[in-house]
């Protein structure tokens, strides 16, 4: 908490005054990622509940949020954290029921808060009603063309049907013991076991998730967040990608799997939906592609309203590689008319106050903690650029608070399933998943009376909710007054341009209209123009007489030239 910024401390809490958004309120938001079992406790079970969320919400609207955005709370198995659904219009009972849910809707809009839910088309739970009927109905039940059955290969079926391999490790074909105690077909998971892929050419499939967009936006969502949007439709005949090691082929090149083009005229069905509500709905992909060119087509102007920015939450802090992908993304995103958005942390990440503290190339999840310091002041100096940007930003809950991943749980409390299951994804998202400290003391920090789901490390009280607030060299404060600034300036948030000005070596400038943002992402000081007066600085900026401003490493101000 050394580094001071610039600007005068933030006003008190109460002084904030939230202000309805505009029409396409969306093209400027920022909005607040709640993971839902990690936020906050209200009855003591350890484990984060829609009665907590609701609680906490003014602390979201006083923060200066536009909208939260809520990880899975369906009624799920929790085979992966609530994303193998069982039943898409019902809460599961540790989150609450369908009650609490509408009272969290109905207390948001009263804030000024908008919500958007995730929605998982991708897979269902392996308990969903159709795969538990597909299952005890045997080979040539109707309800198994809802899925991807298959008979295997070899002399007696006793090989998957392709070579496909599951995003969390091994095959992505299990396959089932029929009704009469036989090994029988295999089934498609392109995740977990437990998480059986939709066959989306089966109209069931999608008059199923209409019915079930229906069912939300009746209930008051102002969106969703699709999971695994470009996972859908497979290619036909589900042919063999002919690879081992498939993983590191994700992201460089279209797979037979992912980002198909046929997912499209989905989300043209499903725009028209959204497009009968009156109250500007929202839809946002978390859609993996090759390039941030094939990101663009799904969300052209038929289509959805938002997509994940991937290729800029996987950016080292280097100058020069985040002027190129800002620059493509907002080149890419201009042609259909979409706004641009901006990440740095998620559910699935490494907190980029850990990635920062290490160095570059380690990837989005990383086992060792860095050097703190140099990760809190450039996750600070991130945050301010990120903010600065055209589009709409993405804010993952504790990143206010400067949290890192905790890189050291034991084995024996981790919960991440691909941990458990080898040879996919590395497993150490619980780092990031830990339940966020609300107050200085207590068995979970605030977090509930209970204790807590996955242990929170020792001193996580000094990064707590109730330590940073009202210091003015806190995170939280900082990002307080940043979103306030925002707010406040017209030449924030929407848009799709960026005016780049002359810098040293290792420094962007911005300016858009009276605002300019300079960054200095090298490690040491350097001195730049002062651009005007100072609004904020996640780092102590001095001004000289001969009118310009020493940035100390790792440090992004903002100027104003009104």
């Amino acid at each position: 908490m050394s580094q001071q910024p610039a600007a005068p401390a933030p006003a008190p809490t109460s002084a904030v005054v939230t202000v309805a958004k505009p029409r396409d309120w969306w093209r400027d938001a920022v909005i607040y990622q709640v993971y839902p079992r990690s936020f906050a406790d209200s009855d003591g079970d350890g484990m984060g509940d829609l009665e907590g969320v609701r609680s906490r919400l003014p602390y979201l609207r006083d923060l200066g949020v536009d909208a939260v955005w809520l990880s899975p709370f369906y009624a799920s198995p929790q085979a992966d954290a609530g994303y193998d659904v069982a039943d898409y219009r019902a809460v599961d009972p540790m989150f609450g029921n369908l009650l609490d849910a509408d009272a969290l809707i109905r207390d948001a809009h009263e804030l000024s808060l908008r919500v958007i839910v995730d929605l998982v088309p991708n897979h269902s739970s392996d308990q969903h009603e159709w795969f538990k009927r597909a299952l005890a109905e045997g080979p040539g039940s109707s309800l198994r063309d809802r899925y991807h059955f298959r008979p295997g290969k070899g002399e007696n079926g006793e090989l998957p049907p392709n070579d496909w391999e599951s995003i969390f490790g091994g095959p992505a074909w299990t396959r089932v013991t029929e009704p009469d105690g036989t090994p029988g077909e295999w089934y498609l998971h392109l995740f977990a076991p437990e998480q059986p892929d939709f066959n989306w050419n089966h109209p069931a499939v999608g008059d199923e998730f209409r019915s079930i967009l229906r069912f939300w936006l009746d209930m008051g969502v102002d969106g969703f967040r699709i999971d695994v949007a470009h996972g859908l439709v497979k290619a036909e005949g589900l042919p063999d990608l002919g690879a081992r090691d498939q993983l590191k082929l994700l992201g460089n090149d279209v797979m037979p799997f992912f980002d198909q083009d046929g997912v499209h005229e989905i989300y043209r069905q499903w725009r028209l939906i959204l497009d009968e509500y009156s109250g500007e709905q929202i839809f946002v992909a978390e859609a993996w592609t090759p390039t941030i060119e094939r990101t663009a087509n799904y969300v052209r102007p038929d289509e959805l309203h938002q997509a994940f920015n991937f290729q800029y939450l996987s950016t080292a802090w280097d100058a020069a590689e985040l002027r190129e992908v800002i620059d493509r993304t907002l080149e890419s995103m201009r042609p259909v008319g979409a706004p641009a958005t901006w990440v740095l942390s998620n559910h699935d990440v490494t907190r980029h106050a850990t990635r920062f503290a290490n160095p570059p190339g380690l990837g989005t999840q990383i086992r060792t903690a860095g050097d703190r310091e140099l990760g809190l002041r450039r996750a600070r100096a991130a945050s301010l650029l990120m903010l600065a940007l055209p589009g709409s930003a993405y804010v993952y809950q504790g990143e206010e608070l400067g949290l890192p991943d905790v890189v050291d749980l034991a084995d024996e409390v981790r919960q991440d399933p691909a941990y458990f299951r080898g040879a996919g994804q590395d497993g150490f998202r619980d780092g990031c998943r830990v339940p966020i400290p609300w107050t200085r003391e207590g068995s979970s920090y605030g977090f509930g009376d209970g204790g807590s789901w996955l242990p929170q490390p020792a001193g996580w009280g000094e990064l707590s909710v109730a330590a940073q607030t009202g210091d003015p060299g806190s995170t939280l404060e900082l990002y307080r007054s940043a979103l306030r600034v925002r707010r406040a300036l017209p030449d924030l948030g929407a848009g799709d341009s960026v005016e780049w000005l002359k810098a040293p070596e290792g420094v962007l400038a911005l300016r858009r209209g009276e605002f300019v943002c300079v960054a200095n992402t090298t490690g040491e000081s350097v001195t730049t123009p002062a651009y005007g007066r100072v609004l904020l600085a996640s780092g102590e900026v001095t001004e000289t007489d001969a009118g310009e401003a020493k940035l100390p490493a790792d440090t992004t101000v903002w100027f104003t030239t009104a």
